[in-house]
């Protein structure tokens, strides 16, 4: 009887009521007042507009941001737009603590199944509660408009952290805050061949030609991000082999040891 008296508290003691109030939260305590986060998506490009965009949005904690949607072309096995291999998404997503949630495109890819299966990864995230998405875009407002035009009625309300923010200032905010990126693509009507694998920095930044934005928001140029503030480690990416390919050129990013391995 004493045994059993010690181990197990009798119902409605002091030592169960303690541990019910402990687990549970007391009525009209702060934890059970305070109402969740709504629960958001990144649309990840794996540059640095979807990273400081993240990063944004966390410092705020209006969000509870719950994966990385991103397009990924089968063809190439690449983050689309962008070229960035697979592995480097996926080191990307699990330093930036983000389920990814990858949308496969074909190439060439037509809008219509564009559409459809980004469609499908929009009805998947609200059966998941899920109830917004965020995303870099900065100014281009027919960009903006599309967003909003596809997502009304889904459930999924767009959220844009860092829009009409002038683009110099941002990107050196960008680099002041220990965001690193490489320049993954480059327009080549706007840029020359050799600004595909740079660093994005200062120095980048003053070596732009007049009339490209600093930011690359008009599509002169696409990164890579391996360092950050939502970042819990820096990727061992180096810059490979450049390919040009369609009035573009790609930088080959490669995870460092399977550069050395090859």
């Amino acid at each position: 009887m004493n045994s059993d008296a010690t181990t197990e508290s009798a119902p409605g003691s002091a030592d169960q009521l303690n541990s019910d109030t402990a687990t549970k939260g007391a009525p009209g305590s702060a934890d059970q007042l305070t109402p969740p986060r709504p629960k958001a998506l990144i649309s990840w490009s794996s540059g640095k507009d979807s990273a400081f965009a993240l990063h944004e949005v966390r410092r705020s904690g209006e969000f509870d941001v719950v994966g990385a949607l991103t397009t990924v072309t089968e063809t190439f096995g690449r983050v689309s737009i962008h070229g960035v291999r697979q592995e480097i998404l996926r080191a990307q997503c699990e330093a930036a603590g983000l389920p990814p949630r990858v949308v496969p495109i074909p190439y060439p890819c037509p809008n219509e199944i564009y559409e459809a299966r980004i469609g499908e990864a929009v009805a998947r995230a609200v059966r998941d509660g899920i109830t917004h998405i965020i995303f870099g875009d900065l100014f281009l407002r027919d960009i903006r408009a599309y967003r909003e035009q596809k997502l009304a009625g889904t459930g999924l309300t767009p959220v844009f952290p860092l829009w009409g923010r002038p683009t110099l200032p941002l990107a050196h905010a960008m680099i002041s805050s220990g965001l690193e990126a490489y320049l993954a693509t480059v327009d080549l009507k706007k840029l020359p061949v050799e600004f595909a694998g740079r660093k994005f920095d200062a120095q980048l930044l003053a070596d732009l030609p007049d009339g490209v934005d600093a930011c690359g928001e008009n599509g002169e140029f696409h990164t890579c991000v391996v360092a950050g503030p939502s970042f819990s480690r820096r990727l061992a990416v180096a810059a490979g082999e450049r390919v040009e390919r369609d009035g573009y050129a790609y930088c080959d990013l490669v995870m460092a040891a399977e550069k050395t391995s090859s």
